[in-house]
């Protein structure tokens, strides 16, 4: 599951665990004119880690940054 929200200066998006298994800290990627960047909390220290991605590698990211505000939840294929 993910959602999407339009600030003045960046499109934010949040990214939800919601495995069976144990769950990660969410993701949040803040897409901005000329980087994106990516914080998650550190479950130990909590600090949050961020990581700067340039706009060539958010190709992945496209078909989220696309969609329109709101939460989403992608059809997976079943856990074999």
């Amino acid at each position: 599951m993910f959602t999407i929200e339009h600030d003045f200066d960046a499109t934010v998006i949040t990214l939800i665990d919601e495995g069976s298994e144990a769950l990660e800290e969410d993701v949040t990627i803040l897409a901005f004119e000329e980087c994106v960047v990516l914080e998650q909390e550190d479950p130990l220290s909590g600090d949050v880690v961020r990581i700067s991605l340039s706009m060539a590698q958010l190709a992945d990211l496209a078909a989220a940054l696309d969609l329109p505000e709101g939460s989403y939840r992608l059809k997976r294929p079943p856990e074999t």
